[in-house]
């Protein structure tokens, strides 16, 4: 066998085995993005009647069962729906071993009402509070003793010490009566100095919102492993409700959405599809960003948050 023959038998072995390897990597499975899991929570809000409590325990009780880090419950302005948050707070600590985290608003509200407030929920055994400034009542004038969440944070601390973890808000599209968005994120920042322990942020739709406001506080030197900054995440079910919260928060709704929604109308079946596609994304960028945990606003329903955390992987 001429050397010229050995030297194509050994090219064509060459190429038979790069052809093998070639073969062996594309038969294998196609890889998948994947996500670490990470910590969920839900808010609820009280209710007006007895009977709409007694469906909210049941709604508390099936969003439970997917083991949520814990359950927030929110406050009316100036304490207006007090008695019913005291109750619903009392109920959910009897039912559920599931953390709950009531809101606190100070805005109106005295310090000896306020200490009176953390004691009864210490005595509850809870141990931690989202403290907000929360809005004026109509028709009250006046910011009372604590006129700011920051000046809440401070009064927490001294009154409880470091029994409370405490949750503040954050706001990725800047608070609506904020100067600008630099004092804004400053605000946020003496907030942690003066004790917050993580914040929770207004919903939003865009990403960069929140990495923006991530990173900004970074430069400050006040990172997610010290202050941890939780997505809040509005389920999109009903075109009108989001539309009213959101002019009422000052959160942007991007046009895309607004257009799509209108087109809508009332296919309540079409906008809820939309609104699942729209917001499991979402969830999908932050969750690759490294959120810490995100925090749906359950507006008192199961299914489209259990439908989200289920097809996020989060149980």
């Amino acid at each position: 066998m001429s050397q010229h023959t050995l030297n194509r038998l050994q090219a064509i072995e060459t190429l038979l085995g790069e052809l093998k390897q070639d073969l062996a990597v594309s038969l294998q499975p196609a890889r998948q993005e994947t996500h670490a899991k990470i910590p969920f929570s839900f808010e609820f809000f009280p209710t007006k009647t007895d009977d709409a409590q007694a469906k909210l325990l049941s709604t508390f009780k099936e969003l439970g069962e997917l083991n949520p880090q814990y359950c927030s419950v929110t406050y009316g302005a100036g304490g207006t729906t007090r008695e019913r948050t005291l109750g619903i707070v009392k109920s959910f600590r009897e039912q559920s071993a599931i953390p709950v985290v009531p809101h606190i608003s100070c805005i109106g509200d005295s310090k000896a009402e306020i200490g009176e407030l953390l004691d009864y929920y210490k005595g509850l055994g809870v141990k931690r509070v989202v403290a907000l400034r929360g809005d004026l009542p109509s028709g009250q004038v006046g910011y009372g003793e604590l006129p700011f969440a920051l000046d809440l944070v401070k009064y927490i601390r001294e009154h409880s010490g470091e029994h409370f973890n405490i949750k503040v808000a954050a706001y990725p599209e800047m608070h609506p009566q904020a100067k600008s968005f630099k004092q804004d994120i400053k605000n946020l920042a003496d907030k942690y100095h003066a004790g917050a322990n993580e914040a929770i942020t207004q919903f939003f739709y865009n990403a960069d919102s929140y990495l923006f406001l991530r990173d900004e506080l970074a430069k400050l030197g006040i990172h997610q492993e010290n202050f941890p900054i939780t997505a809040g995440i509005m389920p999109i079910t009903k075109a009108s409700n989001l539309i009213r919260f959101a002019d009422n928060c000052g959160a942007d709704i991007p046009r895309y959405i607004r257009r799509q929604l209108a087109d809508f109308g009332d296919d309540t079946k079409a906008i809820k599809e939309f609104g699942f596609e729209v917001v499991y994304h979402l969830c999908q960028r932050l969750m690759s960003e490294g959120v810490p945990s995100l925090h749906f606003y359950s507006m008192n329903q199961v299914q489209p948050n259990k439908r989200l955390v289920e097809s996020l992987g989060l149980v």
